[in-house]
């Protein structure tokens, strides 16, 4: 609920009054989100820091602007920069998502690369698709997209992973 409180208080300020008013109550709600997780975890992770930040950048410099494209753009931006992050990795014989979920999943090395080319190809297919909308969609139904249609395609396609997962599982380890 604290990462998804910030997006549905987005969403319903900008039903009400609109994209700016929206965004400035996503920067600091997010902020909150974050030092809540915090407080409550004892940590939080590097994905929920770096979005906290791109937030605040890109909305803080839609506020300062008055101009709507930075937040929207930030979708765009965040998607690219995590499927480079993973592609690169994978150029250098490296899958990072093993470093980051590794603890609770355990698969092959093959398991690991493909699940990594996935996730990197879901992440381009997920700025292409922000870049085509933000453009040709109102703002509203930008949101809603942004909103409700990026949690639901990648809770789609992570249903979708689970028969690589399921193909490249390790046995537990008995101790």
């Amino acid at each position: 609920m604290l990462d998804f409180g910030p997006l549905l208080a987005f969403f319903l300020v900008n039903a009400k009054w609109g994209l700016l008013p929206a965004t400035a109550a996503l920067v600091p709600l997010s902020v909150v989100a974050l030092l809540a997780s915090w407080k409550l975890e004892g940590q939080v992770s590097r994905i929920a820091l770096y979005g906290t930040v791109a937030v605040v950048v890109f909305g803080g410099v839609t506020l300062a602007l008055r101009d709507e494209t930075f937040i929207k753009v930030k979708l765009t931006v965040i998607n690219a920069l995590l499927g480079g992050v993973l592609a690169v990795g994978l150029v250098r014989g490296k899958s990072l998502l093993e470093g980051l979920l590794g603890k609770d999943l355990r698969m092959t090395a093959a398991g690991w690369r493909l699940l990594t080319l996935r996730f990197a190809l879901f992440f381009f297919f997920l700025a292409g698709l922000n870049e085509v909308l933000r453009r040709v969609l109102s703002t509203d139904a930008w949101v809603k997209f942004k909103v409700f249609g990026v949690i639901g395609t990648t809770f789609v396609f992570m249903l979708l992973q689970a028969p690589l997962l399921k193909k490249h599982a390790l046995e537990e380890r008995k101790e």
